[in-house]
C-alpha cells in the first residue's frame, strides 16, 4: 500500500528516505510541519527503512517502531492494526492503591521474552498484583540490558518480542485483570546507536545532566523535541494498551519553559484518557521529595498520578538492616520511619547530609493521599545498583523482611513489590549489559569496577557486566516457588495483598490518620481498627491502644503471639497484625 514517510530534519539541505536498500528523495514541508521531510512510498508492516541526510549512512527512523536487526540497522513498519486484540471490555485501573510488581522481562523467565513471562501471570494474579511495571523495552545495542541504555523510544526490543510480543503481553495481562505500566526512559538515551544530533538539535549544552547534554525542551527546535516525547508516551496507551506510564528519573528532565514537558505530558493524557474511556496513569520517579510532581496541573503542579518515593525504602532498609552508608546516611533507626510513614518524606525542609543541603518540601496532607507515593522494599535500583546485586533477604532473616514488607504492602501508600522479592529468592539482580563494541563493553565493565573499587569494595568482587554470567545469575528460578522456606514467605505476601484488598483500613490513604508508635525494640503501624506491631531484637509486650480482639496474621521466629489486656506478646522476632476494638 502507499504509505507517507516522515522525519523532523530541520538543518538537513537534503534527505533521502532509503527503501529496501534503494534511496527514494524526500521533500520539505512547510508551515505547520516546519522542519519536517516526506516522501510516498509502498510499505506495509515489516517494510525495512532508513533516512540518509545530506548524503549521510543510512540512520535508523528517531520514530522507529521496530528495529529487527539492531539498533545500527534500518527500521522496520510497525502496523498496529495488525495486532490481535482481545481486550474491548478492558475498563482500565487507577494506579493509586494499586499493587504494582516490578520486573524485567529478560531475567523474569529464563527464556527472557514477553510470551514466556505471559506464562507466569496467572503467580501473578495469586500474589494479588494489580498492575505489572515492565522496565524499559526500548532497542538498545545488544541481545540484554537492564533497559536503560535505549536509543530507539519508539521501538520495542526485539530479543523481547518485539512490538507484537509487547501488544500480546499486555491482551495477556488485561485478560487476568492485570493492568500494564511501562517504564520510559525521555531524560537520555544509552551510548551506542543515538544517532538523533544527525537530524536535529535533539540536546542542548543549556543544561548538564549525568549523562551529558540534556535533552532539548527549553532551547531552539524544542517544539519538535517534546512532541517526540509526548507522541512516545501517547502511542504507549493508544497503540499498545498500556494502562500506566513510569517516567524515568524526572528531575533531569531540566525544563525552563513556560509549561513544563511534564506538564504538558498530563494535559494530552488526561484528554486522551477522556477520548479512550479508561483511566490512563503517570508515575514518575523523582529524587526532588516535592509533592508539586503529584499536584494537578490547573493548580501549577506537574500533574503526574503518582511518584516513587525512595524515602520509604530507605528509611525501611537503614531500620532492618543497620546500613547507613551513602544515601542511608540519615536514616537508620524506627523513629525515622515513624516520620517517613507519617509525612511520606523524611527529606521534607530537612538537612541531607548525602546531598549537603536541606532538601525536599513537607506534603500538605490535608491534599495529598497517601497512594500518591510508591512505597516499597525493594526495586531494580536499590538492588541492582549494589556492588553484588544482593536482595534484601541476603541482608535479612525472613522474619525481618516479613515485617518490612507488612509495613509496606499494609501502609498508607501504593505499594510495589520488585520481581522474586515475594518468594525471597535466592538470585541476585545485577547490574548487566551485552554491548557489542569491545571497546565500550570494557569501558563499561572497568567504569563499574572502578566505583566500587572506590567506596571499599574489592573489585574483583563486583561483577563484570558485560560477562554473560552476571547476567544468567540474575535470572529468577522458579523452581524455588514450591520450597518449604520459600513458600512460608509466599504465603505471607499473598496474605499482605489480601489483607490490603478485603480491609478498608488497610485502603485509607489519608495521611493524616497514620501513626506510627516506637516504643523501645517494637513498632506500632496503626491503621483505622488495625494494628501492624513488629518486635526485632527480641520478644515484647507491646501496648496497641485498644483491646485486641483477634490475630489477623503473623510471621515469627518463635511461638505464636499472645493477646493481652490492651496489647500483644511476642516470645521473639515477630510481625503481627491484630484487630482492636474501640478503634
Amino acid at each position: 500500500m502507499l504509505m507517507e514517510f516522515g522525519v523532523w530534519a530541520p538543518q538537513a539541505q537534503q534527505v533521502d528516505l532509503v527503501l529496501d536498500g534503494e534511496p527514494v528523495p524526500m521533500r520539505r514541508t512547510g508551515s505547520p510541519r516546519e522542519g519536517w521531510w516526506t516522501a510516498e512510498a509502498e510499505g506495509s508492516h515489516g517494510t525495512r527503512y532508513a533516512f540518509a541526510v545530506d548524503g549521510g549512512d543510512p540512520r535508523p527512523d528517531p520514530r522507529s517502531g521496530w528495529q529487527p536487526e539492531g539498533v545500527h540497522a534500518a527500521s522496520a513498519v510497525v502496523d498496529p492494526s495488525t495486532f490481535s486484540w482481545t481486550d474491548g471490555e478492558w475498563a482500565g485501573r487507577d494506579a493509586r492503591g494499586a499493587v504494582f510488581y516490578e520486573l524485567h522481562v529478560g531475567t523474569f523467565t529464563p527464556e527472557g521474552t514477553f510470551a514466556a513471562a505471559a506464562g507466569k501471570l496467572d503467580h501473578l494474579v495469586d500474589l494479588g498484583v494489580d498492575v505489572v511495571e515492565v522496565l524499559p523495552v526500548s532497542a538498545w545495542d545488544g541481545p540484554w540490558n537492564w533497559g536503560y541504555d535505549g536509543v530507539a523510544p519508539y521501538a520495542v526490543q526485539h530479543e523481547y518480542g518485539g512490538p507484537e510480543g509487547l501488544a500480546a503481553f499486555v491482551d495477556a495481562c488485561h485478560a487476568r485483570g492485570l493492568a500494564v505500566a511501562l517504564d520510559c526512559v525521555y531524560n537520555h538515551l544509552g551510548p551506542s546507536g543515538n544517532y538523533l544530533g544527525e537530524f536535529g538539535p535533539y540536546f542542548t549544552d543549556k543544561h548538564d545532566t549525568p549523562w551529558g547534554a540534556a535533552v532539548n525542551l527549553d532551547d531552539a527546535g524544542s517544539v519538535e523535541v517534546r512532541r517526540w516525547i509526548v507522541d512516545n508516551a501517547l502511542r504507549w496507551f493508544r497503540d499498545f494498551h498500556v494502562d500506566a506510564l513510569r517516567l524515568d528519573a524526572v528531575h533531569a528532565l531540566v525544563d525552563d519553559s513556560e509549561v513544563h514537558v511534564l506538564a504538558q505530558l498530563a494535559d494530552e493524557t488526561a484528554a486522551l484518557s477522556r477520548e479512550l474511556g479508561r483511566p490512563l496513569s503517570l508515575v514518575a520517579e523523582s529524587d526532588l521529595n516535592d509533592a508539586a510532581m503529584v499536584t494537578p496541573t490547573a493548580e501549577g503542579g506537574r500533574g503526574m498520578t503518582a511518584q516513587w518515593d525512595d524515602d520509604v525504602h530507605h528509611a525501611l532498609h537503614a531500620w532492618l538492616t543497620g546500613e547507613r552508608q551513602g544515601y542511608y546516611a540519615d536514616f537508620g533507626d524506627a523513629e525515622v520511619v515513624k516520620t517517613t510513614f507519617e509525612e511520606a518524606f523524611f527529606h521534607a525542609e530537612r538537612f541531607s547530609t548525602f546531598r549537603g543541603e536541606v532538601w525536599g518540601k513537607r506534603v500538605d496532607r490535608s491534599k495529598v493521599p497517601g497512594t500518591a507515593f510508591l512505597g516499597y522494599l525493594q526495586t531494580h535500583d536499590q538492588v541492582g545498583n549494589r556492588a553484588v546485586g544482593d536482595r534484601i533477604g541476603h541482608l535479612l532473616s525472613p522474619t525481618a523482611q516479613a515485617a518490612g514488607a507488612a509495613l509496606y504492602l499494609l501502609g498508607p501508600f501504593t505499594p510495589m513489590v520488585f520481581m522474586g522479592e515475594e518468594w525471597n529468592a535466592s538470585t541476585k539482580w545485577q547490574f548487566f549489559t551485552s554491548f557489542p563494541d569491545p571497546e565500550l563493553g570494557k569501558a563499561v565493565s572497568t567504569g563499574r569496577r572502578s566505583e566500587f573499587g572506590q567506596h571499599g569494595w574489592d573489585a574483583e568482587d563486583v561483577p563484570d557486566p558485560q560477562d554473560p554470567a552476571t547476567k544468567d545469575a540474575s535470572v529468577l528460578r522458579w523452581e524455588e516457588v514450591s520450597a518449604p522456606e520459600h513458600a512460608r514467605v509466599l504465603d505471607w505476601y499473598r496474605t499482605l495483598t489480601s489483607l490490603r484488598r478485603t480491609v478498608p483500613a488497610f485502603a485509607d490513604a489519608d495521611l493524616r490518620e497514620v501513626r506510627v508508635d516506637v516504643a523501645g525494640n517494637a513498632l506500632v503501624l496503626h491503621r483505622g481498627d488495625h494494628r501492624v506491631v513488629v518486635t526485632l531484637g527480641g520478644g515484647a509486650d507491646v501496648d496497641v491502644e485498644g483491646a485486641p480482639v483477634e490475630v489477623v496474621a503473623q510471621f515469627g521466629d518463635g511461638p505464636a503471639a499472645e493477646l493481652l489486656g490492651e496489647g500483644v506478646r511476642t516470645a521473639g522476632d515477630a510481625v503481627v497484625v491484630v484487630r482492636v476494638a474501640g478503634a
